[in-house]
């Protein structure tokens, strides 16, 4: 996931893995075809936890980890959004759960359709990567939503994004993924805005991670 990839470069510590882009020729195909994109995507995430030279799991939790706990993929959740871009905005230090701070500026606003009701998220751009080669185009999604503190983690999840060519942004709630704090403490890991808070519940994606 590219947000622990910028805190493990600037900050030496990581709040993610790997570069996960969305494929949005995957986006256009079938039923079946997203559903497989999915799984797909959760197995590659288990595989990345299992690895040692990847994990974000201590090794006392690694050695008997046998799988995340996602919720069953739901095409619904993957929406298209319109985004309103923000060539105006302020840059600004986001607050993490240790001392460390990054540079974001808020890219544009992404408007969609969710569970019946409009709802809208503020999208992110790091400036401590823009400059950064493979991160050009990255953008940060890190979301509340009314399954926190129950079925998901309670700080919030977080979605990789790539700027898209026009005013069309596809999310896809099934690949939202925790911060690495939520595995291991050596981690820092950036507090989601209450502004991007969904009054709704988004049973898609990783869940919670259960320690015992």
């Amino acid at each position: 996931m590219k947000y622990a990839i910028l805190f493990l470069v600037v900050f030496l510590m990581a709040c993610g893995q790997g570069k996960k882009y969305h494929d949005e020729e995957k986006k256009a195909g079938t039923e079946s075809d997203l559903v497989a994109d999915i799984l797909e995507y959760q197995e590659e995430q288990n595989e990345s936890f299992k690895d040692p030279d990847s994990s974000p799991l201590p090794d006392k939790y690694r050695k008997d980890f046998e799988g995340l706990d996602f919720f069953a993929p739901d095409t619904s959740y993957i929406v298209k959004a319109r985004l309103e871009r923000t060539p105006d905005a302020e840059p600004f230090l986001m607050p993490t759960t240790t001392d460390l701070q990054t540079q974001e500026v808020v890219y544009g606003i992404a408007h969609f359709t969710l569970n019946g009701a409009e709802h809208q998220l503020e999208v992110y751009q790091s400036l401590d990567l823009m400059d950064d080669e493979g991160y050009e185009d990255y953008l940060f999604l890190p979301f509340l939503d009314n399954t926190n503190g129950e079925e998901t983690y309670g700080g919030g999840r977080y979605i990789d994004l790539t700027i898209p060519e026009g005013d069309t942004l596809v999310i896809d709630f099934n690949k939202a993924y925790n911060p690495y704090c939520v595995y291991n403490k050596k981690y820092s890991c950036p507090l989601v805005p209450r502004q991007n808070y969904l009054r709704t519940k988004v049973r898609a994606g990783v869940k919670n991670f259960n320690k015992d």
